[in-house]
């Protein structure tokens, strides 16, 4: 299953490897397709790909860290 979805993250969440962990905690392979940050935010558009069951409990474990979690439809060019 592959998934889009874009992550906002807050400024105390910016330095944290919440991503890798994610991927290794729920095998998850993730894919960047877009990502902005500044000193005080991140935005990032990731597609990712797994079983259903590992990609929502990724999603869910964004969520729980503080991170906005949005699913994103169709073909991200930028």
């Amino acid at each position: 299953m592959k998934t889009r979805v874009k992550l906002t993250f807050p400024q105390n969440l910016i330095k944290e490897p919440i991503i890798f962990t994610m991927s290794r905690k729920f095998d998850i392979t993730p894919n960047i397709r877009r990502a902005r940050v500044t000193e005080t935010i991140g935005e990032m558009v990731l597609e990712l790909e797994g079983d259903e069951r590992s990609v929502n409990s990724g999603i869910a474990f964004l969520k729980q860290q503080g991170v906005d979690v949005e699913l994103v439809e169709g073909d991200i060019l930028e």
